[in-house]
């Protein structure tokens, strides 16, 4: 009877989910297998795929362009992404605190994040604009001529560093999360000791909060590199390819030059450079990242 009733399970089981099983192979699965092949093939979609190997991977390393967006883009994940997480951090502190109004001001700082990247994105392209722009004319007001933001090749990426700032929100709760667990008889023993603010934050809360601090920069790092709602919006990769992102090139090649084996192919490479990152990045986090338990990554 048991074997009868686990049986009738294992078989309802399947059933339930056979559905998400089929979504997931046919629009998940086999597009991305699909992608793999054609990496390896010339594909305009108007014609069928002719196989030539390693081409267009080969064909990347003589490519200024695809240098370029790879350039744009790791400059952008330097600055973009330490700057972030040290905003999140400074946020989650401050929010941590017995201040008034506390749930308030949480609810705001977090509330930027949930808006929609081309939203907030043309609502950047109104804050940066040279002549009626909120920066400029604020600037305007200490007697300081604004720079002309986005149509000034100088200019345009540090404008795109800048724009991430409002998404700071989203790593300020994860960031509070952690700062909430860490253990308050910690900070007792410190303070009877004549620990300093300053010092249990480097002794304390930065070593017991290290694993949301790994977990903060990685997921920045993936998604800086995947960084293309900005410049498809308000730049379209100008001015002078300042703002050329990798992702945004590989929209370009894949459908507006109807190159899918190149874009494809560059898709695959990032996905190996990403992988590659997260591991070393795992690999040297191993000796500074503290866990409760003892272990390691």
């Amino acid at each position: 009877m048991r074997q009868g009733a686990r049986r009738r399970e294992t078989k309802y089981f399947y059933l339930f989910i056979s559905p998400w099983l089929i979504g997931a192979a046919i629009f998940t699965l086999y597009p991305i297998l699909y992608s793999l092949y054609i990496s390896f093939t010339e594909y305009n979609i108007t014609s069928p795929p002719k196989w030539i190997g390693l081409q267009n991977y080969t064909k990347m390393l003589q490519d200024d362009l695809f240098w370029r967006g790879v350039k744009t883009t790791v400059l952008f994940t330097i600055f973009s992404v330490p700057l972030q997480l040290l905003l999140s951090l400074f946020l989650a502190l401050l929010v941590n605190q017995k201040i008034p109004f506390k749930r308030f001001f949480r609810t705001a700082i977090y509330f930027p994040s949930m808006i929609s990247g081309v939203a907030m994105s043309l609502v950047w392209l109104w804050v940066f604009n040279s002549k009626i722009g909120m920066f400029n004319w604020a600037l305007g007001l200490l007697g300081i001529d604004g720079p002309k933001w986005l149509e000034d090749s100088n200019w345009a990426l540090a404008s795109m560093v800048i724009m991430t700032m409002w998404s700071a929100g989203a790593g300020m709760v994860i960031f509070l999360a952690g700062l909430q667990g860490v253990p308050p008889i910690l900070y007792e023993a410190a303070k009877i000791d004549g620990v300093t603010r300053w010092q249990s934050l480097w002794r304390i809360t930065l070593p017991m909060i290290s694993p949301v601090v790994l977990f903060q920069l990685i997921m920045g790092i993936i998604d800086s590199f995947q960084v293309f709602t900005q410049a498809f919006v308000m730049t379209k990769g100008g001015p002078h390819y300042a703002t050329q992102f990798y992702v945004y090139y590989l929209w370009q090649n894949g459908f507006k030059f109807f190159k899918m084996g190149y874009a494809s192919a560059m898709a695959w490479l990032l996905l190996i450079v990403i992988m590659l990152m997260t591991f070393l990045i795992m690999r040297v986090s191993r000796k500074l990242v503290h866990y409760e338990g003892g272990g390691g990554v």
